[in-house]
């Protein structure tokens, strides 16, 4: 008996999650033509369609999203040519977004939470957006450990050298990135562990300014050393060549929208970054291994 109650309360949670993404896959199914024109020729925009349906039945949370900031999402990873949880190219992602309304009764400004999509782009997105420049040859990054043979200098006459240990490699030290470009030489950036989590401290909306600590359930908490190798691949795209969509990426990196148009980049970022204390993200629920998101791939 016991047992069917339980598998009638499931079946009501499968029926109302399903009934709060309708809004979100229709205005998706509404959007297709639209999207078919953002998206370049190396994907369909029936393709990221699909895929968008996947990731909320993947992530309950992003039905409570506003439809508009899922949207504006999807058309950020249609522009870019990047696939939202395929890959670790890009993900969409649920916030407690910031928004400042007029109280109609006081006529004063006040703050609510509101639910919204936030795109995010993985450190696989940032690689597969060099490779598609014409002066792209190679690009790969590696973590530095205590016991392992690193030396590099910059400048004149630059060099990096890097022999892992096969034994005790010890504690993390350092990050670095290296991109060689055709008939120009290659570049590197390399970032102490301190260096990178500072930047995440900085720039993280998961990071508590009061505490001193990333939340729990975030990325820089759960997988520092990814968030950190993505800090040294961001770093060291500043310095490359950019093609435009490499430069839009960076741009659009970890913003929320919620409008749409052909060319996002012209849609202003939506994010509240300082006013409210509590913007960590809200993760899909824990009851299946499918309904974890890939943590150490996520958020800038």
């Amino acid at each position: 008996m016991a047992q069917n109650t339980a598998v009638e309360k499931l079946k009501v949670q499968v029926i109302e999650q399903r009934q709060k993404a309708k809004p979100i896959e229709v205005l998706i199914q509404k959007s297709l033509n639209e999207l078919g024109k953002a998206v370049p020729s190396c994907m369909s925009a029936e393709r990221l369609a699909r895929i968008a349906f996947t990731t909320l039945r993947l992530n309950s949370k992003l039905t409570e999203c506003t439809p508009e900031s899922f949207l504006g999402a999807l058309f950020q990873s249609a522009q870019l040519g990047l696939e939202p949880n395929v890959e670790g190219q890009a993900y969409i992602i649920p916030y407690l977004n910031s928004k400042k309304i007029t109280n109609p009764e006081t006529g004063k400004p006040e703050w609510i939470k509101v639910m919204e999509a936030q795109f995010q782009i993985g450190y696989k997105g940032y690689i597969e957006l060099f490779y598609r420049h014409n002066a792209a040859d190679y690009i790969d990054m590696h973590t530095v450990y205590e016991n392992d043979i690193f030396e590099f200098n910059y400048g004149t006459e630059a060099y990096l050298k890097h022999c892992p240990t096969f034994k005790d490699r010890g504690n993390v030290i350092a990050f670095y990135a290296v991109a060689k470009i055709k008939n120009g030489g290659s570049v590197f950036k390399v970032m102490s562990k301190e260096e990178c989590m500072a930047h995440g401290e900085t720039h993280s909306k998961c990071f508590d300014k009061e505490t001193k600590t990333f939340d729990k359930n975030s990325p820089w908490f759960k997988d520092p050393n990814a968030m950190c190798k993505k800090t040294v691949l961001i770093q060291l795209a500043k310095l490359l060549p950019k093609s435009i969509e490499l430069q839009k990426a960076l741009a659009m990196d970890n913003t929320t929208k919620s409008k749409v148009d052909l060319d996002m980049f012209n849609i202003s970022d939506e994010t509240n970054w300082e006013d409210v204390p509590d913007q960590t993200p809200v993760l899909p629920d824990k009851k299946t291994k499918k309904d974890s998101l890939p943590l150490s791939k996520v958020e800038g």
